[in-house]
């Protein structure tokens, strides 16, 4: 089916144009067929008409990193150092474990919501309380499918035991704790690879390529050299981009000197002399960095997923975002889990990112503009998932994936800097429309796909009855705390001869 957005200004990456004048845009099936005055003489008499009444079409907002399983969970937890966060948040523990339904429906809540906003592709790396199946899986890609969104997941499961991940633990926990943390999950690295080879061969390129399969070994440190070679076997293979988690704390950082495999070296050198950072790859977080770190991503093409607001929700610091420019290295913005952000907004994330890094220090002209964060939300993101030619624009041939923001709004009223105005103004209110594929799922007002109402209905009575295990959780996670908590303090006391956090320097 053909739709022609008629009289819309269209987005351009520019900072001196910001938008085209008002002129014409023609979808034909998935694919932007034509922009211009050529879109309106090619379009069928049939074709739908959007009258676009001077708005202004923009590429379909990407979250390039995001865990869906704690969709749920929003304002559930105080803010907290992310490795006794992760203890709360994603225990290891059997009554967690979602029936179908229950994975689908959480899955549903914020695919609704990113949809609503703008946002049309989500990188999800899923992880899975205790572990994932087959069937659990379906229900996650499921709802994608049914929502209407792109979507690229993957399986992020630790492999190794919690002793393996962390350092100073095991000279603060008593024997008998000690010995339980010292085994590694049940559900093995064969078991994970069949759950992969379940994903690829029945999701990936399903829908005519909207739904996507990634591989993810959630970080270096949770799993074995051997693990992380098969699944840089299945991205390659597939050329599926390989989502992990790096040197997002400081305590990540000290663990380079606390764990004989890594023999001093970063987690990015480890990769690196692993021969699996590469283009394929996303580095999410990438803060506890040094300058020997960001050129090796960036020789390696490697894409850096920021995630502002979630680095700020748990203390973790701020990626210097400038060094990470200056080398050319590709950054794209993703809001990280709902637990962690508490909203699923990219507008949010957007401003958040064109903000923190004012502070980092007083020389102005290397701030990060409005137009350079734009270009991390549309082609950073398109490049990080592997569809770098076909997404990120409003171009002909590229993959229709669109949202129509009102200009008759509040934040771009009146119109000053189409660019600085999306990033500074904008929360998503004034998106009217949004498109994923060439069809249009959110009109707005509702969603074409699925019955909100119904959803957000149903979620509130499957997690009211999921409160007992909650509090269960919360209570098995308070045995360790003690000994997390030391461990957390003797890993931000440690000297590593570098600083993420603002402010620090000065009172130490």
């Amino acid at each position: 089916m053909a739709i022609l957005f008629r009289n819309v200004r269209v987005f351009s990456q520019e900072p001196a144009e910001g938008s085209s004048g008002e002129t014409h845009v023609l979808v034909d099936g998935n694919t932007i067929r034509a922009v211009g005055d050529e879109a309106a003489r090619l379009a069928p008499a049939d074709a739908e008409v959007v009258e676009g009444k001077g708005d202004l079409l923009i590429p379909g907002l990407i979250n390039a990193h995001f865990h869906s399983p704690v969709n749920h969970m929003k304002g559930m937890l105080p803010s907290l150092p992310l490795e006794i966060f992760m203890l709360y948040e994603s225990p290891d523990f059997e009554p967690l474990r979602p029936s179908p339904r229950e994975a689908y429906v959480r899955t549903m809540l914020a695919a609704m919501e990113m949809l609503r906003n703008g946002t049309t592709s989500v990188q999800d790396d899923a992880f899975f309380v205790p572990h994932p199946t087959p069937d659990i899986i379906d229900a996650v890609m499921q709802a994608y499918r049914d929502v209407g969104i792109r979507a690229t997941v993957a399986l992020d499961q630790p492999e190794l035991a919690e002793l393996d991940k962390l350092p100073f633990l095991a000279e603060m926990l008593p024997e008998t704790l000690r010995a339980e943390l010292r085994e590694p999950p049940v559900f093995g690295r064969a078991r994970l690879l069949e759950c992969y080879r379940h994903l690829i061969e029945t999701w990936h390129g399903h829908d005519g390529g909207r739904l996507s399969a990634a591989v993810s070994c959630s970080a270096p440190q949770r799993v074995s050299p051997d693990y992380m070679g098969e699944l840089d076997a299945l991205s390659r293979a597939h050329d599926l981009p390989f989502y992990t988690h790096m040197l997002e704390t400081k305590l990540q950082r000290v663990l380079a000197d606390e764990q004989p495999r890594f023999a001093g070296r970063s987690l990015v050198r480890y990769t690196a002399d692993l021969g699996f950072l590469s283009e394929r790859m996303n580095v999410i977080h990438a803060i506890w960095m040094d300058d020997a770190d960001y050129d090796l991503i960036a020789e390696a093409g490697t894409s850096v997923a920021h995630n502002p607001i979630s680095n700020l929700r748990l203390g973790s610091g701020v990626m210097p975002f400038r060094k990470l420019r200056d080398r050319g290295i590709n950054i794209c913005l993703g809001t990280d889990e709902a637990i962690a952000d508490d909203a699923v907004n990219m507008w949010s994330v957007a401003k958040m990112a064109g903000l923190i890094h004012n502070i980092g220090g007083p020389d102005y002209g290397r701030w990060p503009t409005a137009s350079e964060i734009l270009e991390c939300l549309f082609q950073g993101g398109a490049q990080a998932m592997r569809r770098g030619e076909s997404l990120g624009s409003v171009e002909p041939g590229k993959l229709a994936d669109l949202a129509l923001v009102n200009l008759d709004s509040g934040a771009f009223t009146p119109l000053n800097d189409v660019h600085r105005q999306m990033v500074y103004c904008e929360n998503g209110s004034s998106v009217r429309l949004t498109m994923v594929a060439g069809r249009i799922v959110f009109d707005g007002n509702r969603l074409a796909t699925v019955d909100e109402a119904a959803i957000r209905a149903e979620a509130r009575e499957i997690f009211s009855g999921r409160q007992g295990a909650l509090t269960a959780a919360r209570l098995e996670a308070d045995r360790w705390l003690p000994y997390y908590q030391q461990m957390v303090s003797k890993a931000a006391a440690s000297d590593i001869h570098m600083n993420r956090w603002l402010g620090y320097a000065d009172e130490h």
